[in-house]
């Protein structure tokens, strides 16, 4: 199965690996999920993964980054004509859209149904649900 993830799923997960972002994280490593991305939501990750306030190491940070990168799904994604409360979100939205797979966020007031352009946005315990469902 594959998934865009929000930037908030990977801080969770580095800051409570037992969690169900953490599970998250684990799946993506071991790859039994794949990640989808762009070079925008890359961006993202590197820059809030980074910021002083979060005590990630750069190694963190890096085994973080080439998970989506060496194990990941590149996306081609497409402006959407939606409305979000927080522009920084597009890209998540339009990558999950592009690849026709959910979008897993700890914020999913941040993605409207009126905006979510046909794309599933789930939490993190929903995912792992779903996950476990179709398994």
């Amino acid at each position: 199965m594959k998934l865009v993830a929000d930037t908030n799923v990977l801080v969770s997960a580095l800051l409570t690996p037992a969690g169900p972002c953490g599970q998250i994280l684990d799946l993506l490593t071991d790859g039994a999920i794949q990640g989808c991305f762009d070079a925008r939501i890359l961006s993202e990750y590197e820059e809030v993964l980074l910021d002083p306030r979060f005590p990630f190491t750069a190694k963190q940070v890096s085994t973080t980054l080439d998970v989506f990168r060496v194990g990941g799904t590149p996306v081609a994604a497409l402006p959407l004509d939606v409305s979000l409360p927080h522009e920084d979100d597009r890209p998540f939205l339009e990558a999950a859209a592009a690849a026709h797979v959910p979008l897993v966020t700890g914020n999913t007031k941040h993605y409207p149904a009126r905006a979510r352009a046909g794309v599933t946005v789930l939490t993190p315990s929903q995912f792992l649900e779903l996950l476990r469902r179709q398994s």
